[in-house]
């Protein structure tokens, strides 16, 4: 059965693409695309319902699962949108504070709600198998991060860096709130043992680009993820909510529970 999908931001870089691969999917129906006021034009050639407020779009989709790659604000509002009327939603919005993730686990509980701030099926696999490599190295292994991305992106770090950074010091029994090292600047002294620097790049039109270093004692290792395009993210989001449309509410589901 064909899953209706609702698009925010359809004339966006993510939402178009998205929009895309929808009409082009045998699994997905494009039932409506949504944008905010003013910035609607060119948005009927996609043939289905359009509109600016998906308070009024969702009750003509009932059962529709909304896309969301748009902002923190405005997707934590969408979802609160998507909970009023018992539709779906598919968030991959980077860049949400903790009370907006836990806005979004609140509302969880009345409808599905799947957010991830990376939608890449490699992103997610390195997530399981990177605790294991930091748990066989052991302690002599310094931990660090660089990630490079084009010079649009507005959050920093990455949350891609970040969810690997919560990654890496779990598998050391740390809290990243308390070992994440954002910058160095100045005479800083010796590297702290329990330290994870994630370091930021931004420049051109790169896509997305997340290293891990691993660095021992007279070797390293490094772990590189390179997106070489957004339909990556796309795709992931058209999986998520192939597989959202079969869920309860109850839990704020990421892509871990879809593997």
């Amino acid at each position: 059965m064909s899953v209706l999908v609702i698009v925010m931001g359809a004339n966006g870089r993510m939402g178009n693409i998205i929009a895309q691969m929808v009409k082009n999917s045998d699994k997905h129906t494009l039932a409506a695309v949504v944008e905010r006021p003013g910035n609607t034009q060119r948005l009927d050639a996609w043939g289905c319902i359009v509109g600016t407020d998906l308070d009024e779009v969702l009750p003509k989709v009932p059962g529709g699962i909304v896309i969301d790659f748009t902002a923190p604000e405005a997707s934590v509002a969408h979802a609160e949108a998507a909970a009023r009327h018992g539709n779906g939603i598919v968030i991959g919005t980077t860049g949400l504070n903790d009370e907006q993730k836990a806005r979004l686990a609140e509302l969880a509980k009345k409808t599905p709600v799947f957010w991830s701030p990376n939608m890449s099926v490699g992103v997610n696999v390195l997530l399981k198998i990177l605790p294991d490599l930091v748990r066989h190295l052991g302690e002599l292994y310094d931990l660090e991060m660089v990630e490079l991305h084009h010079n649009k992106k507005k959050d920093s770090p990455s949350g891609t860096a970040l969810r690997l950074a919560e990654c890496l010091a779990e598998a050391r029994g740390w809290d990243l709130k308390d070992v994440g090292n954002y910058h160095r600047e100045g005479l800083i002294g010796e590297r702290p043992r329990q330290e994870i620097g994630v370091q930021t790049i931004r420049g051109g039109d790169v896509v997305g680009v997340h290293t891990v270093y691993c660095l021992g004692p007279g070797e390293r290792i490094e772990v590189t993820h390179q997106a070489h395009s957004r339909e990556t993210f796309a795709a992931g989001s058209l999986r998520a909510a192939a597989w959202l449309a079969d869920q309860k509410p109850g839990k704020l589901y990421t892509m871990s529970d879809i593997f």
